[in-house]
């Protein structure tokens, strides 16, 4: 039953989207060209065309096709499921799950609150909208807390390396039932996109946010790279939803992967332990390392 509501769930979001993101994006052009009265007209074709015609489809696309497509992955390959009553690897310290738990907490707020302010009128705008543009800003302010400390107790672990390719090439193996060994170290591929775009590009959605969010704010950088007031919001938010969208897809994919994929796999960002069977098959590398060292 929990299934067929996701999936009814995921089609009436489609809907949604269709009939609101036209006239969100509307709005913001409007915004926009009340800025013109200087002549200025860098950037304004490219960011009209961007701004009705690509960021409209490929929200679209993001926020009903990606939940679509784990849906029918579950439903025809369905979760890897591992034994929890053999040995654990304790792979997370405290301070690794608060500092993840901080930015968790964060992006739960700011990825639904930035899609209802990205389709404020079907809510008609008003108190509830505004609230949530405030609720964005704190929760923006918590991830600010917690992503230098998690870029920098996970970099080594998150460098790309050549066994990611092979990752890469069968999917991490999620196209099939078995259970074979995954070429990967502590961090498969796609937890280590995931997590360049969420430190990397974070602090990108941070700077651009700010811009936005106190749009009379007299920037110094604008002086010094020569722009004028509507290019510097103009390339804030073509950055700004370029960036965001890959910050939805993978944040589904995280969540999804993280839940509904591997059972029990949250658990270990909870309690910092990992079960035998699922380093072994999902992190083949890692596991041999942590054999090696008898950890």
């Amino acid at each position: 039953m929990k299934k067929y509501l996701f999936l009814m769930l995921a089609l009436s979001s489609a809907l949604f989207a269709y009939s609101t993101v036209s006239e969100a994006n509307q709005e913001i052009i409007n915004n926009m060209l009340s800025y013109e009265k200087d002549g200025n007209t860098h950037l304004g074709d490219l960011f009209v065309y961007l701004q009705t015609k690509l960021f409209e489809n490929a929200y679209l696309f993001v926020i009903v096709l990606v939940p679509l497509v784990f849906f029918i992955h579950y439903m025809i390959i369905g979760p890897k499921k591992f034994k929890h009553d053999g040995k654990k690897y304790y792979v997370f310290t405290l301070f690794n799950r608060i500092i993840h738990g901080i930015a968790a907490i964060s992006f739960i707020i700011i990825i639904p609150t930035g899609l209802i302010m990205m389709f404020g009128s079907t809510f008609g705008g008003g108190e509830f909208v505004k609230a949530c543009k405030e609720l964005h800003a704190v929760a923006t302010v918590l991830f600010m807390i917690s992503v230098i400390p998690m870029f920098l107790m996970w970099l080594k672990s998150m460098l790309f390396t050549g066994e990611d390719i092979k990752w890469f090439m069968i999917l991490g193996g999620y196209l099939s039932k078995e259970k074979k060994p995954v070429p990967a170290g502590k961090f498969n591929a796609g937890q280590k996109m995931w997590f360049w775009v969420c430190t990397i590009g974070g602090v990108m959605m941070i700077f651009t946010g700010a811009t936005l969010y106190v749009q009379d704010l007299n920037l110094a950088v604008l002086t010094m790279f020569g722009l004028s007031k509507i290019e510097m919001l103009r390339l804030c938010i073509i950055a700004h939803n370029t960036v965001g969208l890959a910050m939805v897809a993978l944040f589904f994919t995280h969540v999804y992967m993280s839940i509904f994929a591997i059972k029990g796999a949250i658990l270990s960002i909870i309690n910092g332990y990992k079960e035998e069977e699922e380093v072994a098959i999902l992190h083949s590398s890692y596991y041999k390392e942590l054999e090696k060292n008898k950890k």
